[in-house]
């Protein structure tokens, strides 16, 4: 099967595969607008202390996020009971991930009150087709007093998907999470494998079997305890996997 690779070596993010934005039609594109900077083949995701809430008044808890996705459709994961899309978006299939084994190489920079994950999910292009592959979430706060383990969490999310059952564990594994490491999800039908560093450390026997899209994030709860200066990170290396099943059909 042909592989889809992002290296992030080019002057800028691929805006025909990437939207810099998360959900924006929760909200807006300016108050959705990532911080991110693509330098040294890599792509640096972060959240300045000045950055604004995340669908302010609307979601809860508080949170702010820098985002890039690599699909979008109005109306796709809402949060509330009959949410309206506040500003329409053009419709993006950048790179919609088939079955098989999809990668990211990784590191983060955390506080207690922050949060980086890279996870698949549903196209939605039929509201129930939304099931997620949370390929990693690293909380800040889960790290043990030393910083030498955190946990990680992997697993399968239905969210409103009836074929699905909610199949997820963050344990603590041993881990630096300000050095790179190649998390993976490969799926086949029926079953999810998780890996890290090319390890398999957990199996999950269900799949979502309809287009997903890629999300890669940077979060801060402003509620929470931690550091008010602190500005949490992402940087990804590259993200690898099967090519998908659909062609550009917008650029952003």
């Amino acid at each position: 099967m042909a592989e889809f690779t992002d290296d992030f070596d080019g002057p800028g993010l691929d805006r025909t595969v990437w939207m810099p934005y998360y959900l924006p039609h929760w909200s807006s594109r300016a108050t959705s607008a990532a911080a991110f900077d693509v330098r040294d083949s890599l792509v640096r995701l972060t959240i300045p202390v000045d950055q604004g809430l995340w669908c302010a008044d609307v979601h809860s808890p508080s949170l702010r996020v820098s985002g890039i996705q690599s699909g979008h459709l109005d109306g796709q994961q809402p949060f509330v009971d009959a949410q309206r899309v506040a500003e329409p978006q053009a419709e993006l299939r950048g790179w919609l991930p088939s079955e098989g084994l999809f990668e990211v190489r990784a590191r983060m920079g955390l506080s207690p009150r922050s949060m980086a994950s890279v996870w698949m999910v549903g196209f939605e292009d039929a509201p129930e087709r939304c099931g997620e592959i949370c390929v990693f979430e690293i909380f800040g706060d889960s790290g043990s007093a030393d910083g030498a383990t955190y946990e990680v969490g992997q697993g399968v999310h239905p969210f409103r998907d009836p074929s699905l059952t909610d199949d997820f564990a963050a344990p603590p594994r041993t881990i630096d999470i300000g050095e790179h490491h190649v998390f993976g999800a490969e799926r086949t039908r029926g079953r999810t494998v998780f890996s890290i560093d090319g390890e398999i450390v957990r199996t999950v026997d269900q799949a979502p079997d309809y287009p997903l899209q890629v999300m890669i994030g940077v979060f801060d709860f402003p509620e929470r305890e931690g550091p008010d200066d602190h500005e949490p990170w992402l940087e990804v290396d590259w993200v690898r996997g099967p090519s998908g099943r659909y062609k550009v059909s917008a650029t952003v």
